[in-house]
């Protein structure tokens, strides 16, 4: 899977594409429920009349759909069906599955597999822990920019430094959308700090009280494509634990990643 940012030299309609690439984000990043015109509009930083002026032409190609009681969006029949021709190629969640199981049955918490996508990570699985008292800060199909949730986090910190310094360079923005600890100082102290240990570690920053970890996980070239992770409540989340989890995941990330080299390609 190509790991590169979305970013190339303008072509002709590149804007329109991008445009309506990003409105197909954040509709399959609402998943079931989908998701409002206001809130599209906004997220997507586009007029209304625009909004809903793509998102019309993406649901005459069957890309989106519209719920008739709620008139929310949500993805199209299209959608499905591109989606399940690529899995092929780029799913790895069946590959996955058991060792985030393994993951969440080990430490109790809610296990995830993260993707990189572009300057994004998203999630693909959660496994649920049992521990009774759970963070739901991250389900399936959510999206967080690199170096925000943990997956991102593991994933930023172990590619090369001339990737690290362009993503900065792009995201000068994450410390006024995600808080003063993303400022690029507080991110690359972060990031020297996971490459160091091996993991990363998440001190609630996105939500108060929950904290995250995440291994990242390398395709058989060494390149950070995916990454495993943990959240749940602060309190279970103290030092010594915190290194019992780190080993764990650790181990689960070294399993996955050896296990997709070990695939045939």
């Amino acid at each position: 899977m190509d790991s590169k940012p979305f970013r190339s030299t303008p072509v002709p309609g590149a804007q329109s594409v991008a445009r309506a690439a990003q409105l197909l984000r954040i509709v399959t990043s609402a998943g079931a429920e989908g998701v409002s015109l206001v809130d599209i509009s906004r997220r997507s930083e586009l007029t209304r009349p625009t909004t809903h002026r793509l998102l019309a032409a993406l649901r005459q190609e069957g890309l989106v759909d519209q719920d008739g009681p709620s008139g929310r969006w949500i993805p199209g029949p299209e959608l499905y069906l591109m989606g399940t021709v690529a899995a092929a190629r780029y799913d790895i969640t069946a590959t996955a599955r058991d060792i985030v199981r393994s993951l969440a049955v080990r430490t109790e918490e809610s296990a995830f597999l993260s993707v990189r996508r572009g300057d994004e990570t998203v999630c693909l699985l959660r496994e649920e822990g049992s521990f009774p008292i759970r963070s739901f800060v991250l389900s399936e199909g959510v999206r967080f920019p690199l170096g925000v949730a943990s997956a991102g986090l593991a994933i930023l910190s172990f590619l090369p430094t001339h990737d690290v310094d362009a993503y900065l360079e792009r995201h000068s923005e994450l410390s006024t959308q995600w808080g003063a600890p993303h400022s690029e100082p507080r991110l690359r102290a972060r990031v020297k700090e996971t490459k160091a240990r091996g993991y990363a570690v998440n001190p609630g920053l996105i939500v108060e009280g929950s904290w995250g970890m995440g291994a990242a996980v390398f395709t058989a070239a060494g390149h950070p494509q995916w990454a495993l992770s943990l959240t749940g409540v602060e309190f279970r989340f103290g030092p010594e634990r915190i290194t019992e989890l780190g080993r764990t995941l650790l181990a689960h990330a070294h399993q996955l990643s050896t296990r997709i080299a070990a695939a045939p390609r």
